[in-house]
């Protein structure tokens, strides 16, 4: 079974006192270091910006062409979470278009967490978020049974020619058991980074909860750095 696969996989990360890969201990006065490795799905109908909503994320940058994705694409992002622990995200993009939706349940297997994504200016793709979290709800759930933690985003909110009001998308998000939904423009780059740290809150909220049941050698493995070893305070990424 691959990393992938294995929810809530924690790896090693060692670090001198300058920030260099390393090994030992230097007496005692190193800290804990834990690493997060979370698979996380885009999906949503095709063309509402789910690659352009992952470039962004992971790059910095807009992409104004638009290349429907076959299949799945899938792109690693890794975010200093807090002074002892980082986070590494698999982002796995998945196609909207009906002709690849048979495969979901490969491409959902080992996910730990969710962004459903529709398109303000078309109707057709809200309305098709209930799927979607549906067949998420079917095909992927936690080694508890619950469902997955998602959240919906309402993406290209910078456009004039909006057809769905945020009154309908929040009584969606409560009626469907997501755990919040976003406004979000990739162009603009309006909530891109929050919507993603507020899904891997749940996600580590959710997995606190769950290691407590889990065995240690197969959940939990860590390391120490020097207290010289500096982190930014609360999330950041690179």
């Amino acid at each position: 079974m691959t990393c992938s696969q294995l929810p809530y996989r924690q790896q090693n990360c060692s670090f001198d006192s300058h920030g260099q890969h390393g090994s030992g201990s230097y007496g005692g006065h190193r800290k804990t270091m834990t690493e997060h490795l979370l698979k996380i799905l885009i999906v949503g109908d095709g063309n509402v910006g789910k690659s352009s909503f992952v470039h962004r994320y992971v790059s910095g940058q807009f992409n104004k062409t638009y290349k429907m994705t076959v299949g799945v694409d899938f792109s690693v992002k890794l975010l200093h979470w807090s002074e002892t622990e980082k986070v590494r995200l698999q982002l796995w993009d998945i196609a909207g278009q009906e002709r690849f939706i048979s495969m979901n349940r490969i491409y959902y297997k080992g996910a730990v967490g969710c962004v459903v994504m529709f398109d303000v200016t078309n109707s057709s793709s809200f309305l098709s978020c209930r799927h979607w979290k549906q067949d998420l709800d079917n095909k992927a759930m936690l080694p508890s049974g619950d469902s997955i933690p998602c959240i919906l985003l309402a993406n290209k909110c910078d456009l004039a020619q909006r057809v769905v009001s945020a009154d309908s998308i929040k009584e969606f998000s409560k009626a469907n058991g997501f755990k919040t939904w976003m406004e979000t423009s990739v162009k603009e780059n309006k909530n891109i980074g929050e919507a993603m740290r507020r899904l891997v809150q749940e996600i580590l909220s959710v997995k606190s909860r769950m290691d407590p049941l889990q065995p240690d050698h197969e959940n939990r493995t860590s390391t120490e750095l020097d207290p010289e070893f500096n982190s930014s305070p609360g999330p950041s990424c690179c």
